[in-house]
């Protein structure tokens, strides 16, 4: 299987804009991010998407593969989609802009679930991690995935999910980690079906695949990582870094 990363970044983000050009440890994070993919080892190439000739120029500088977007695009599989069209891959990975942890074992694990689908079953895969902090999981900007007796996705939302009614139930809740794997024709079915209501009630673009019958499979991971999508977190990061 020939496979690639893939890396979308938008210049303003909604809740903390330039955070990609934000530095950490010397050198932006995007560039961080980059690296940070490469150096797993995993992938026959890494590229960066961007609406932005200033993150274009920058990967650029540091050697890094850059791609500018043609066109305007509401979330990162319509970007990568755009990009990956005439190209020869068979598993594209999405790995998010603000996420310069990002390790080899968990990305691993996500493609091993292609080597081991001999059905063709699978249309992507992602993470998810176990969460007990009931702040983390009432907190909006978690979203939270529930899965059926095979790790496939049942669901992913904002609020609590399962709705804890019953504690004593023990419930497991996972927090979706935004990196996916994607089989390059459930990435382009993504890029020309319609957005529906859930996934624009909910605003996650997971929920699109599932609106349209597609099969998530589910990868658990202990390792958390720092996402940067506030400026705290930045200072945990750079902390974190140091």
């Amino acid at each position: 299987m020939k496979i690639i990363a893939m890396i979308p970044a938008r210049y303003a983000a909604s809740r903390f804009p330039a955070k990609l050009m934000q530095d950490l440890g010397g050198k932006p994070v995007i560039v961080r991010t980059y690296e940070a993919a490469v150096k797993t080892g995993l992938f026959d190439a890494v590229y960066v998407v961007t609406d932005s000739e200033v993150i274009f120029s920058t990967i650029v500088k540091a050697n890094g593969n850059a791609m500018m977007s043609k066109t305007d695009h509401d979330c990162g599989s319509d970007r990568i989609a755009e990009a990956v069209t005439d190209m020869d891959v068979d598993i594209i990975v999405n790995v998010q802009g603000d996420e310069p942890f990002t390790e080899k074992e968990s990305l691993k694990s996500v493609l091993e679930v292609f080597e081991e689908d001999t059905t063709g079953e699978i249309d992507l895969a992602s993470l998810m991690v176990r969460i007990t902090d009931w702040d983390e999981i009432n907190n909006p900007n978690t979203v939270k995935v529930i899965v059926d007796n095979r790790n496939f996705a049942l669901y992913f939302s904002r609020s609590p999910i399962p709705f804890p009614r019953e504690k004593e139930a023990n419930a497991k809740y996972y927090k979706h980690k935004g990196i996916y794997a994607f089989r390059k024709r459930a990435l382009m079915d993504f890029q020309r079906l319609p957005m529906l209501t859930l996934e624009a009630t909910e605003k996650i673009e997971a929920i699109r695949y599932l609106e349209y019958g597609k099969k998530i499979k589910m990868v658990e991971t202990n390792v958390t990582g720092i996402e940067i999508d506030t400026p705290e977190d930045l200072k945990r990061a750079q902390q974190a870094w140091r």
